[in-house]
């Protein structure tokens, strides 16, 4: 499925002036790819190996350019402009072959900013010039477990999205996603057992220096076992439709040249309950995860290795009603670890994850991430028509830890003086399908109101509240 990124609030002139500029088109083209949404997760992700199956056999292309204007006001991240906007234009071409139970997949991708400045917070999950995100060769081997059982086996460069995706996806609001090389294994049977398992290289986008990304310079990415990351998931449906799915992934990351790292060597176990929503339907999730391990204090090559322990709490209760416009009002709350003075580093790392869905949308606001927080929220979601959807939430957020930094904004006060509300976050999505299938447009909006914290703490950037917001259209071919 492909998804058109409009962004967030801002004051109404930028609204009005996105609205004239909406010349703004990204894209992502995949075969194959379905046009639908999840009702659930507000930036449901689009792409991704299984996104690129071809049904039919023979030869299969699509295409598809995304353009987005985003700008923010007030900006609540250290180390970046206050205020700040750019253009990101992304494009992708992609192709299939299958000839029985053999098929092909390729993708190339090319992400770009434009507009931006030094001390941008532009970074290479928004710029990856020209690059072959997807070639893989996947292989389905047919009732290998019993009758109407299904293996499939894929390897080659892939993106991956799995299970909740809160640890590994390719988020479609970014401008440049997570791809992967290596194996990947899916099973499934007719008694609702199923499961995916994964060994692969993480693929570092390059160049990943400030001045080669503000340049959009072209460098092929790279993939080491440097970097490795292997696990998966099980599942089973029951006859209510509630799914119940454990999983656990390892994690294991050291120096390469030219790249100092965190020599990060992390286990993430976690335990999945959900329904999905239907129409006149009580759906819920819930999801833990215990990570553990150690890591680097720094990237110096002297700085001391630190035992990891950290937490990770998602639940969610919504109800879809059966009519009208089915509107879906959800209650949600999150509580991610943050880091306490000792010698146990306790910051959750959400490794791969997609943020957009749960939190908050990255990008040029990249303020709210899995990390160091504690937000109970409320969402509603409707949709009018067949052509036209939208979302909104309101969250209020806390620091899980009053020491560490704040989700992933940089800012910090060590003493804790500074307290622990960080403000009250009002994100809204509208998208519509302007030509059907073919054009459609989006519209976010953030309005984060800063707390205390944001407010007092030594680092917090000066400035009033944060606005955010982002026009796209996506053109499919």
């Amino acid at each position: 499925m492909i998804f058109a990124n409009f962004g967030a609030t801002r004051p109404a002139r930028f609204f009005r002036m996105s609205c004239k500029l909406g010349v703004v088109c990204a894209l992502t083209a995949i075969p194959g790819m379905a046009l639908a949404q999840s009702s659930s997760q507000v930036g449901a992700v689009s792409q991704g190996q299984e996104a690129l199956i071809a049904k039919d056999d023979g030869f299969h292309t699509s295409a598809a350019v995304r353009a987005r204007f985003e700008t923010i006001d007030g900006s609540p991240r250290t180390g970046v402009s206050t205020n700040e906007s750019w253009w990101n234009l992304r494009t992708n071409v992609a192709a299939s072959w299958k000839q029985g139970v053999w098929m092909v997949g390729a993708e190339m991708t090319d992400s770009r900013i434009y507009g931006t400045r030094p001390g941008s917070g532009v970074s290479s999950s928004d710029v990856d010039a020209f690059e072959p995100t997807q070639f893989f060769v996947s292989a389905n081997l047919g009732q290998m477990l019993g009758k109407g059982s299904a293996v499939k086996l894929t390897a080659g460069r892939m993106a991956l999205n799995l299970g909740s995706r809160r640890l590994v996806a390719a988020d479609d609001y970014r401008n440049a996603a997570n791809t992967y090389t290596g194996l990947r294994a899916d099973m499934s049977t007719t008694s609702g057992f199923g499961g995916t398992a994964i060994y692969v290289l993480p693929v570092a986008r390059l160049p990943d220096d400030p001045a080669g990304v503000l340049d959009n310079r072209f460098s092929y990415d790279k993939e080491s076992f440097s970097t490795i990351l292997w696990g998966g998931l099980l599942n089973h449906k029951d006859k209510s439709g509630w799914v119940i799915e454990p999983s656990f992934y390892h994690f294991r990351e050291r120096d390469w040249p030219g790249h100092a790292t965190r020599d990060r060597h992390l286990n993430t176990a976690g335990l999945r309950y959900y329904r999905k929503a239907k129409p006149g339907k009580i759906d819920g999730e819930i999801e833990a995860m215990y990570q553990w391990g150690h890591e680097s204090a720094s990237t110096a090559p002297t700085a001391a290795t630190l035992d990891v322990s950290a937490t990770f709490v998602h639940a969610l209760l919504g109800y879809t009603f059966p009519k009208g416009w089915r509107p879906r009002v959800s209650v949600e709350f999150d509580r991610v670890s943050g880091d306490s003075p000792g010698g146990t580093y306790g910051r959750f790392d959400t490794l791969f994850g997609m943020r957009r869905g749960d939190l908050a949308p990255p990008g040029l606001y990249s303020a709210i991430g899995r990390a160091n927080i504690v937000a109970p929220g409320i969402r509603v979601e409707a949709t009018p028509d067949k052509a036209m959807d939208f979302s909104g939430s309101w969250r209020p957020m806390w620091l899980a830890d009053s020491r560490d930094s704040f989700s992933t904004t940089g800012v910090r006060d060590a003493s804790g003086k500074a307290g622990s509300y960080a403000g009250s976050q009002f994100d809204l999505r509208v998208r519509r399908w302007l030509i059907p299938h073919h054009l459609r447009g989006e519209w976010d909006g953030v309005l984060l109101l800063k707390g205390r914290f944001l407010h007092d703490a030594p680092n917090a950037p000066a400035g009033g509240d944060t606005k955010y917001t982002a026009l796209a259209l996506t053109f499919i071919f």
